[in-house]
């Protein structure tokens, strides 16, 4: 295919070589500390642009072939803008930071522009029509990501010592983009919580003396903590129902409750509501922000309680208060006429 010998062969990328590509990429990805769905993420796009150039090996490819792989997702896969720009970033690591190719011109590949979405919020009434159709957990999670307006992965990773029951506070650790943050605990979730964490206690008692508890814990602290990883403190508020042994470390105990099982159970109640809107774990978190603008909360309050770097993010719920659009009333309600006659 003329490459030259410092080059591996055309079919290498996804064949035993030392080290493998897509090792190489995860190693990288383990350095700078990027989040295990980042990892599977770029290591996804990094074989999908390997197999769409006949599994060449990407040293052997340069710009164009970039281009040409995230164009097709486009013309051919009909994929999102944030789904293309993925994509891209996946590479421009490759090339950046894996394979330190300079010669190649990532700066000149041009990025899909995403389109500005006015999310979904639903109004009080619907919020409390969607938590009458839960119960036990997926009600208390729900609740919380609404009450203090947490993501969902924030939520299910909330450990015992993250939650501060007399302050009302939870701490979210490691949330979007690294950054820890506080936010307010809804007064109404105390008692709920104070029970769930009860549970939880009395079921990881039960787990030790099995011989099992045992956690996954963050960065390093298995080694600096050798013990760590079966204390209370560092386990989940809401632990999955089912043990399982990590494969890394051998030890048996629990993950958190995984992020499917409370999607299902959400949506069967936004169903069982008839609201019809597509309404979505996430949908509780942009009501939380809603709400509290209506509430007369700053914007630069929400935008600490909801973690975001830029307050331009958090300006885009000042576009769906429950006032019309942008707060704008039609001069139609100024009209002064009584009640409409439905005349045609």
């Amino acid at each position: 295919m003329g490459e030259g010998p410092s080059h591996p062969p055309a079919t290498s990328a996804l064949t035993p070589t030392s080290p493998r590509l897509l090792d190489r990429v995860r190693a990288a990805i383990a350095v700078r500390h990027y989040s295990r769905r980042t990892e599977k993420a770029y290591v996804a796009w990094v074989r999908r642009f390997v197999l769409f150039h006949g599994k060449r090996h990407p040293d052997t490819m340069g710009g164009a072939e970039i281009s040409g792989f995230v164009s097709s997702l486009a013309t051919h896969g009909q994929v999102s803008a944030s789904t293309q720009n993925q994509a891209l970033s996946a590479l421009v690591f490759l090339y950046r930071e894996v394979l330190q190719r300079e010669d190649v011109a990532l700066d000149e590949i041009v990025r899909a522009k995403r389109s500005i979405r006015v999310p979904l919020v639903l109004s009080r009434v619907e919020v409390a029509a969607i938590l009458d159709e839960l119960r036990g957990l997926p009600w208390l999670m729900s609740a919380l990501l609404y009450g203090s307006g947490l993501r969902l992965l924030e939520c299910l990773r909330l450990r015992i010592k993250d939650v501060d029951l007399e302050r009302r506070e939870l701490v979210v650790r490691d949330g979007k983009g690294r950054k820890d943050r506080q936010t307010i605990l809804p007064a109404k979730l105390v008692q709920p919580l104070r029970e769930q964490i009860d549970r939880a206690r009395r079921q990881h008692e039960a787990d030790v003396a099995w011989g099992a508890g045992a956690v996954w814990l963050p960065t390093a602290l298995d080694r600096k903590y050798p013990r760590a990883a079966w204390s209370w403190p560092w386990q989940w508020v809401f632990p999955a129902t089912r043990l399982h042994r990590h494969r890394a470390t051998g030890r048996t105990g629990r993950h958190h409750f995984h992020e499917t099982a409370l999607q299902r159970t959400f949506k069967q109640a936004v169903e069982a509501t008839g609201m019809g809107k597509p309404a979505s774990c996430h949908t509780l978190r942009h009501s939380f922000a809603t709400h509290m603008l209506e509430d007369g909360y700053d914007i630069r309050t929400i935008q600490e309680l909801l973690g975001h770097s830029d307050v331009a993010t958090t300006m885009i719920y000042t576009h769906v208060l429950n006032r019309g659009a942008r707060g704008v009333r039609s001069p139609l309600d100024l009209v002064p006429w009584g009640r409409p006659s439905g005349r045609e």
